[in-house]
């Protein structure tokens, strides 16, 4: 009997390659986009959840090998592409944000734990793969997001809304903008909540994959304000090993598991010291409190980043590590949080779409 190469025989025989986020085949996710049979070649297309997927071409050479393994198929094109999708939650009573597909809150139990310098460096390592981000400065009292990206601007408008700064490709919006370096911001509650109404309502966003909320430290109203007006993926909880830290950080999960916002993970800061001439390491705080405090808490672990002065040289000098040193470990320690991040926003996408077809999700957080 022969066997006929139509495209049913393609799609069958793709059904070997898995999302390794999502565990199901590309052809049962429909990942498998213009697919053409042209006599014995075939070309297709694969579309993930995420441009940041670690293991994309060992996908596309999968898929390129299965294929290629029909009778009959003597050339075989895969490309892959992205197309992050949104976790839509309309239960929430909340109005999606405007040209904004995911919105991440960055926050930690208490300051001085680098959380503002993970928010830049994970906004630019999301964008260093291919997304659309943006990065809101929420932490009214401190906005130093505009001293770590270099940022000295006067925002414009479209006639309409606040056009958001731009620089190394992210769309940047802060408090910082629009009050001089030495004032105070000494507000209450409700100018607070009103600030916040403000940055996300009247902010021209655009076509952003995920806006990154670098939050105030603790637990208090901009949180709450937050999680009052827009729908909110998850919250990235960032905390450094020592016990008075990691005390802190359990009780910021918990705050935001209050306000509906789910966990999608815990960054471990200062985790550890490299020393640039010997590579000798020590943990100068402990090490490991991070990955223990979210096996604890039953949240993902995100990944662990050391004490290096360039992440601080940069932070002062506007040109974050990522930046700064594109190549180095540290910046590769950022990239797998933002890989780890982007999974959880991809699960996050998938279980929601599985319950809103009233399917059991089958995708744990990891």
């Amino acid at each position: 009997m022969t066997n006929v190469l139509n495209q049913d025989t393609v799609l069958k025989a793709l059904q070997v390659v898995v999302d390794p986020d999502l565990h199901k085949d590309v052809v049962t996710l429909g990942f498998v986009k213009d697919l053409v049979l042209d006599g014995s070649r075939v070309a297709l297309t694969i579309e993930l959840t995420t441009p940041a997927c670690p293991v994309k071409e060992q996908m596309r050479e999968q898929a390129a090998a299965a294929v290629r393994s029909l009778p009959g198929v003597t050339e075989v094109d895969v490309q892959m592409t992205a197309n992050v999708r949104s976790v839509s939650m309309p239960e929430t009573g909340r109005t999606p944000l405007p040209g904004v597909k995911n919105v991440i809150a960055v926050g930690a139990g208490k300051g001085g734990v680098g959380k503002t310098t993970v928010a830049v460096n994970l906004a630019l390592a999301l964008a260093q793969y291919g997304s659309r981000v943006g990065i809101l400065d929420g932490d009214i009292y401190g906005p130093n997001v505009p001293i770590m990206l270099g940022l000295q601007t006067q925002l414009g408008t479209d006639g309409k809304r606040i056009v958001p700064a731009e620089k190394y490709g992210l769309q940047v919006m802060s408090i910082g903008f629009l009050t001089s370096s030495d004032a105070p911001v000494i507000w209450r509650g409700p100018m607070l909540h009103g600030a916040i109404q403000q940055f996300f309502r009247e902010v021209a966003w655009q076509d952003l994959d995920y806006l990154i909320i670098d939050m105030p430290p603790g637990t208090g109203d901009v949180a709450l304000s937050l999680s009052q007006t827009v729908p909110v993926v998850g919250s990235i909880v960032v905390t450094t090993p020592q016990k008075v830290s990691l005390a802190d950080s359990r009780r910021a999960v918990r705050m935001y598991q209050k306000l509906n916002i789910p966990t999608l993970g815990i960054v471990e800061n200062m985790s550890y010291h490299t020393c640039q001439n010997c590579d000798h390491e020590t943990e100068l705080f402990g090490h490991g409190g991070g990955e223990k405090l979210a096996e604890t808490m039953k949240v993902p672990f995100l990944g662990c980043l050391p004490v290096y002065q360039p992440i601080r040289e940069g932070s002062d000098s506007g040109v974050p590590l990522v930046k700064s040193e594109p190549a180095s470990t540290v910046t590769r320690a950022f990239l797998t949080v933002a890989e780890r991040t982007a999974a959880q926003v991809s699960i996050a996408a998938h279980n929601v779409a599985m319950a809103n077809k009233g399917k059991i999700p089958l995708v744990p957080v990891r």
